[in-house]
């Protein structure tokens, strides 16, 4: 069975759209199967990889609202081993229509269940709030990947976030793991950068990720182009970082990168 990871901050520009795309681009550079889950209506993540959200007639929205089976709405990506999953600005609306609906934070669990042996990751990129689709994806993930950006608010919000995967943890997912936090927009010449690293390890230890995402042009542009940073510059210093990623994490789960 694949491993469900959810990118998850409901902090916002914290490079959680962008370490989703090029995280789960990165393990299917490594040939790793994986399917991108576009959990968030912004559908910034559905966008990033190549399609129109406008152009999209089914989407994770009809899969938790109206039982569709999701193999009728996965849509292959430009890149071998990677699949997506997208989303709708009617996601917005899921969870006024979840409301009523009985085990309502277990829908996507029962989503992606008949598809998580097909993949070796999962990757489910979460929407910038603590609502009902994230603790959704937080549910049907068996870890999560939580983006921490290298500035001076940085560990605002972090503990109503971890309360938030504990009660989760108690309640909903007790495998629920926290696969590792995630420094990103890193800029070397900024010490500032370099205090919140110092800080966030000091805090988190063996959680924080020995990978840490620079600031890069190339990771900004590349969404423009409906492309990951793999595919539109793949010796930039984000493209790279992204794949060293992939690998820690692949090692970190015993799987060896082919």
């Amino acid at each position: 069975m694949g491993k469900i990871i959810a990118v998850a901050n409901q902090k916002g520009g914290v490079g959680k759209t962008t370490s989703a795309i090029n995280l789960a681009a990165s393990l299917a550079a490594l040939e790793f199967k994986t399917l991108l889950v576009d959990a968030d209506p912004q559908a910034n993540a559905t966008s990033g990889i190549g399609y129109d959200p406008g152009d999209i007639s089914k989407s994770i929205y009809e899969c938790m609202v109206d039982g569709i089976k999701i193999e009728d709405i996965i849509v292959k990506s430009n890149i071998d081993y990677l699949d997506l999953v997208p989303s709708h600005i009617d996601l917005v609306g899921a969870e006024v229509e979840m409301i009523n609906l009985p085990n309502r934070e277990e829908k996507m669990r029962e989503v992606l269940r008949s598809v998580a042996d097909n993949y070796d990751f999962i990757i489910i990129d979460c929407s910038p709030s603590l609502g009902l689709i994230t603790v959704n994806a937080l549910t049907a993930a068996n870890s999560v990947i939580i983006p921490v950006q290298c500035e001076y608010f940085a560990l605002e919000g972090l503990g109503k976030l971890l309360n938030t995967i504990k009660i989760i943890q108690s309640r909903l997912n007790p495998q629920l793991e926290i696969e590792g936090i995630l420094l990103t927009m890193y800029d070397v010449r900024l010490r500032l950068s370099n205090q919140v690293v110092e800080e966030v390890k000091l805090h988190f230890q063996q959680m924080v990720f020995d990978t840490i995402i620079p600031r890069n042009v190339k990771l900004s542009e590349s969404p423009s182009f409906g492309l990951p940073a793999i595919m539109h510059d793949a010796d930039s210093k984000g493209a790279i970082s992204y794949l060293n990623l992939a690998r820690e994490i692949a090692e970190k789960n015993a799987v060896l990168a082919k």
